[in-house]
C-alpha cells in the first residue's frame, strides 16, 4: 500500500516521463527516416527551378505516355521519357518568364495552319488551308466529345510549346553574330601553315611495367579533377539464376503424347476406347491438326529452303501422305505431313488496281464506298479490261488506292512466293500466265493479271503437330525447391561456395543506378534494382525473385554513396592518363640533347618533317593530333627549335621549318558568315543541355517510388 501511495503521489511526475519517452520515440523515427517530417518528399516527384512536379501529375502523365506508347514499351521507359519532357518543360519555361515571352493569338494561328497545312480535312477545294474548316472542326469536338475536345487541347499546348521555344532559340541566335575580326581569325586559323621537322619520343617506348602508379597517385588524381569523376549512388549485386526448362522425363513424355498421333490409338493400357487415327491415315488434315497441335494448320505451299534445315531433305523427299518425326524444332517436338505436292512458280510478275472499301485495311478518310458497291466497281472494271487490256494502266491510275504501284502501272514485278497476303499469292502462283480475276483481300478488291511466271519447281503442302518443349508441374516445383533452398543456404553461408556446389554460374553486376531498369541477362527486372536500394537493404543480404522461366537470388554485394569515384572503380580510367604523365618525366629526366639531331641519335629514333600544319586541324602527319605540339609550333620564329614539349603520344622537340601566311583578303565578310552559322548550329545542339546543366534539378523518383 505505501508503494501504491508513492505512485500516486508522483502521478503527473510519471506521466511526464512517459509523455518525454514516447516522444524521443517518435522523434528518434522521424530522424532515422527524415522524409517523414514532410509530405512533400512523398508527393513531390521533383524540384526544377523551383517549380514542383506532383505525384498524380507525374503519373497522369506516364499512364496517357504509356497508352500510346503500347506494350512494347516498358514503364521505366515511358516514365523516363516523361521525366525528360517535364525537365524540358519547365527549363524551358523558366527562360520564357524570365524573358516575357508568350504565343500570342495571331502567332497560334499561323503555328496551326502550318502544322495542318497537309491535312485534307482543313483543306478547301483549291487546296489551301480553311481556317474556317478548323474553326468548324474544334468547335465539333467541344460539342461531341470532352475527351476528342481534351486531346486537341494537349495538342495545341504541344504546338504552342515548339513555337515558343523557336521563338526563344531565334532570339538566342539573334544575339550570336560573327564580327569580321572573328572572320579573320577564322581564316587565319585555316590559311596560317607552318613546315616543321620533329623528333618524337613516344610514350610507348616505355615499358608499363616500369613505371609505378599507386593508389594514391590515383586518389589524388581524383581530388584534383574532382568534376570529372562524380558519380551517383550505386549498388552491387551478383545473381545466380534458376532456368524453368525442361528435364530429359519432360520431353520423353512430349515424344510419347506424339508417338500417339505417330501411330494411332484404338484400346490403350487402361482401357480407353476414344481412338486416334494415325497422322498418316487422316483425311481432314486441317481439322485433326488444328484438334491436337499447338501451331495451326498452314495451307500454303512452301519450298524446300522454308523447311527447317536439319530435317529438310528428308521432308521434301516424302510423297504425300507421307509422315516423319519426332523431331526437335524452334523449342516444340514435332511430327510432319506432306499433305500435298505440286509444281509452283518461283516468282511471278503481276499488275493489279485495287478498289478499296470502307473499313479495310490502310483505306483512306475519304473512301465511302461499301464492300457491295467495291465488288461492283471491280466488276466493271474488269469486264472493261476483259474487252480491251490496253486500258489496264489508264484505269490503275484512275481508280488504283495503292499508291506504290500507281506509278508501275499497277506492277509488281518479279517476287517470290508468300510475298503478298494469302489470297493475293494464291490467285497469281496458283493460276497461269494471262490470268485475269478478281480477289478480295483485307486491303479490298484486286483487279489482277498475271503478266509472267517462272522456274516452276516443287512444293509441299505440311501439316504439323507440334507440342511445346515446356517443364512438367513436378519440374517447376523442383526449380522452385531449389531455388528457394539456395535463398535460405546462402543468406546463411558463403554464397560463391554454394553456388560451386550446385555448379551454377555467378553473375556479378555492378554499378547499378537508382533508377535502372535492366540486369544484364536478365532483362527488365525493377524489383531487382529497388531491393538493392532499400534503405534496410544491408551488404550480404540475398532475396529471391520471380524473372521470366525461372528464379535469381541475388546477393547484395556493395553500396556506393554518392560522391567521388573510389579509387578501385576509376583506375581504369586514371591509370593510362597518370602513367603519360610519369613517362614523360622519365623522358624530360633522361634527355640532355638541345638538338634534334643529337635527341634522335640519343633515343634512337629518325627526325621526322611534317608540311602545311595549321591551328584549325592541329594534327601533325605521322604523329597524329597534337594541340599543344602545333601551338607551340606557332608561337615559334622561322628556324628556331623548341624545347622539350609533353604531347598525346609522346615528347616532343620540334623545329620550324618554314611559315607561311594566310593569303590576306580585302573582305572577310564570308569567313564571318561561317561563324555565324557555326554559332547558331551550337545553338540547336547544345543550347537546351546548357540550360539543363544550370538549372536547380531535386529529383525525388526514388524517394516517391514512382519508378
Amino acid at each position: 500500500m505505501a508503494v501504491l501511495n508513492k505512485i500516486r503521489q508522483r502521478s503527473l511526475f510519471l506521466i511526464l516521463i512517459i509523455a518525454l519517452a514516447l516522444f524521443s520515440f517518435v522523434l528518434a523515427d522521424l530522424f532515422k527516416n527524415s522524409d517523414a517530417l514532410t509530405s512533400k518528399s512523398q508527393n513531390i516527384v521533383a524540384t526544377i527551378n523551383g517549380k514542383d512536379i506532383t505525384r498524380e501529375d507525374f503519373m497522369q502523365k506516364v499512364e496517357v505516355a504509356q497508352r500510346q506508347a503500347g506494350p512494347n514499351a516498358t514503364n521505366t521507359q515511358v516514365m523516363n521519357r516523361v521525366w525528360e519532357q517535364e525537365v524540358r518543360r519547365i527549363v524551358m519555361q523558366t527562360q520564357y518568364d524570365e524573358l516575357g515571352i508568350s504565343v500570342e493569338k495571331d502567332q497560334m494561328r499561323d503555328l496551326l495552319k502550318t502544322s495542318l497545312a497537309s491535312s485534307p480535312e482543313f483543306l478547301n477545294e483549291a487546296g489551301l488551308f480553311d481556317e474556317n474548316k478548323l474553326n468548324e472542326y474544334i468547335a465539333n469536338l467541344k460539342e461531341t466529345s470532352a475527351q476528342a475536345y481534351a486531346s486537341w487541347i494537349d495538342y495545341e499546348k504541344s504546338v504552342a510549346s515548339r513555337g515558343l521555344q523557336q521563338n526563344y532559340f531565334n532570339l538566342v541566335k539573334a544575339g550570336l553574330t560573327g564580327t569580321l575580326a572573328e572572320g579573320e581569325l577564322e581564316h587565319k586559323l585555316e590559311g596560317n601553315k607552318v613546315d616543321i621537322k620533329y623528333v618524337q619520343v613516344a610514350y610507348a617506348s616505355i615499358n608499363d611495367s616500369l613505371v609505378e602508379v599507386s593508389k594514391s597517385d590515383i586518389s589524388g588524381y581524383i581530388n584534383k579533377n574532382k568534376k570529372a569523376y562524380k558519380v551517383d549512388a550505386s549498388r552491387d549485386i551478383k545473381f545466380v539464376q534458376f532456368n524453368e526448362v525442361a528435364s530429359v522425363e519432360d520431353e520423353n513424355a512430349i515424344k510419347a503424347d506424339l508417338n500417339v498421333y505417330l501411330n494411332g490409338r484404338f484400346v490403350d493400357e487402361n482401357g480407353r476406347t476414344d481412338t486416334i487415327l494415325p497422322f498418316s491415315k487422316v483425311k481432314n488434315d486441317e481439322d485433326y491438326i488444328n484438334s491436337y497441335s499447338d501451331i495451326k494448320f498452314d495451307k500454303r505451299f512452301v519450298f524446300k529452303s522454308s523447311l527447317p534445315a536439319a530435317v529438310a531433305d528428308t521432308i521434301y523427299k516424302l510423297d504425300a501422305g507421307g509422315v516423319y518425326g519426332p523431331y526437335k524444332d524452334n523449342g516444340s517436338f514435332k511430327i510432319t505431313k506432306v499433305v500435298a505436292v505440286k509444281q509452283i512458280p518461283d516468282s511471278v510478275k503481276v499488275r493489279h488496281i485495287l478498289i478499296p472499301f470502307t473499313g479495310a485495311r490502310s483505306a483512306a478518310p475519304e473512301v465511302t464506298q461499301t464492300e457491295a458497291e467495291a465488288k461492283t466497281t471491280a466488276d466493271s472494271l474488269l469486264t472493261v479490261i476483259k474487252a480491251n487490256r490496253s486500258k489496264f494502266p489508264e484505269l490503275v491510275k484512275e481508280f488504283s488506292s495503292d499508291k506504290g504501284s500507281i506509278e508501275k502501272e499497277g506492277r509488281y514485278d518479279w517476287h517470290p512466293y508468300n510475298t503478298m497476303v494469302p489470297e493475293f499469292n494464291d490467285f497469281e502462283f496458283e493460276g497461269k500466265t494471262g490470268d485475269l480475276g478478281i480477289v478480295k483481300t483485307i486491303f479490298g478488291f484486286h483487279i489482277i493479271e498475271i503478266e509472267g511466271q517462272k522456274d516452276k519447281s516443287k512444293a509441299i503442302q505440311v501439316g504439323t503437330i507440334a507440342r511445346k518443349i515446356e517443364p512438367s508441374e513436378d519440374t517447376t516445383a523442383e526449380i522452385f525447391r531449389n531455388a528457394s533452398n539456395f535463398e535460405i543456404n546462402a543468406g546463411k553461408g558463403d554464397f560463391e561456395a554454394l553456388a560451386k556446389e550446385g555448379k551454377l554460374n555467378v553473375r556479378p553486376v555492378n554499378g547499378i543506378k537508382v533508377l535502372d531498369e535492366n540486369i544484364p541477362g536478365v532483362g527488365n527486372q525493377r524489383p531487382i534494382v529497388r531491393w538493392a536500394f532499400e534503405e534496410d537493404a544491408e551488404i550480404g543480404d540475398v532475396k529471391r525473385f520471380n524473372v521470366p522461366n525461372g528464379y535469381v537470388v541475388a546477393q547484395l554485394v556493395a553500396k556506393h554513396k554518392e560522391g567521388l569515384m573510389s579509387v578501385d572503380d576509376a583506375s581504369a580510367k586514371v591509370l593510362p592518363i597518370i602513367r603519360k604523365e610519369k613517362k614523360a618525366k622519365m623522358i624530360r629526366d633522361r634527355v640532355s640533347a638541345k638538338t634534334l639531331e643529337d635527341l634522335a641519335a640519343a633515343e634512337s629514333t629518325t627526325v621526322r618533317t611534317a608540311s602545311a600544319i595549321n591551328m584549325k586541324s592541329p594534327t601533325i602527319s605521322g604523329a597524329g593530333r597534337e594541340p599543344l605540339v602545333v601551338g607551340a609550333a606557332f608561337g615559334l620564329k622561322e628556324g628556331n627549335t623548341s624545347k622539350l614539349i609533353d604531347g598525346e603520344n609522346g615528347v616532343y622537340m620540334i623545329q620550324v621549318t618554314k611559315i607561311t601566311p594566310a593569303v590576306k583578303l580585302d573582305s572577310y565578310q564570308a569567313a564571318a558568315n561561317r561563324v555565324e552559322q557555326q554559332k547558331a548550329t551550337v545553338v540547336n545542339s547544345k543550347l537546351y543541355n546548357a540550360l539543363k546543366e544550370t538549372a536547380e534539378i531535386e529529383d525525388n523518383r526514388a524517394k516517391t517510388q514512382v519508378q
